[in-house]
């Protein structure tokens, strides 16, 4: 991990700062390639203008066709919009909530599972201590740099985590620049 932290030195996770927008990013770009979710997400951005939900919620499932979003994604989308408009989703309130709360919260949108929320709350919420399990690319790099590329379960990954808590996020991050130089941002 040492030669990781010195190889990334000056370069650290920056959040967008739009809770809305990041979960709606993250929405568009699940099960594509980064090429392609970058694609679409330029496209959605076009169409609708501003990324906010009431502007989802105006333009509906029919305003949000054409630009390559599948009909399973809209609706995620116009669910997402729908829970920040009617306050379900209420980023003021998450400064005071812990990490498995945020997660609740989020996971009650169609469309947003855990990995999801751990994202946001890596990317977004900048917590700390998460350790995205079901993450390929952090199983791949704990396994490439830790355990000489031998796959592991989940609870051994889980143990070996542990001794990077309470900084469980910036570990993460690190090993993936160890897969990837270029962060991703969401």
């Amino acid at each position: 991990m040492a030669e990781l932290v010195a190889r990334y030195a000056g370069v650290s996770l920056v959040s967008r700062g739009d809770a809305f927008g990041t979960l709606a990013r993250s929405i568009v770009g699940q099960q594509i390639s980064v090429k392609a979710a970058d694609a679409v997400w330029g496209r959605f951005v076009a169409q609708i203008g501003e990324v906010v939900p009431a502007r989802v919620i105006e333009l509906g499932e029919s305003g949000l066709e054409g630009c390559g979003l599948s009909r399973r994604k809209i609706e995620y989308l116009g669910d997402l919009a729908g829970h920040f408009a009617s306050g379900q989703l209420d980023p003021s309130l998450w400064a005071r909530l812990g990490d498995e709360e945020i997660i609740d919260e989020l996971t009650a949108v169609r469309g947003i599972g855990r990995w999801t929320a751990e994202m946001f709350l890596i990317f977004h919420q900048l917590r700390p201590d998460i350790f995205p399990l079901d993450d390929i690319g952090l199983q791949r790099a704990v396994c490439d740099r830790y355990f000489a590329g031998q796959k592991q379960s989940r609870r051994v990954l889980a143990e070996f985590g542990e001794r990077w808590r309470p900084w469980r996020s910036v570990a993460t991050w690190y090993l993936w620049r160890s897969l990837d130089p270029v962060p991703v941002e969401y």
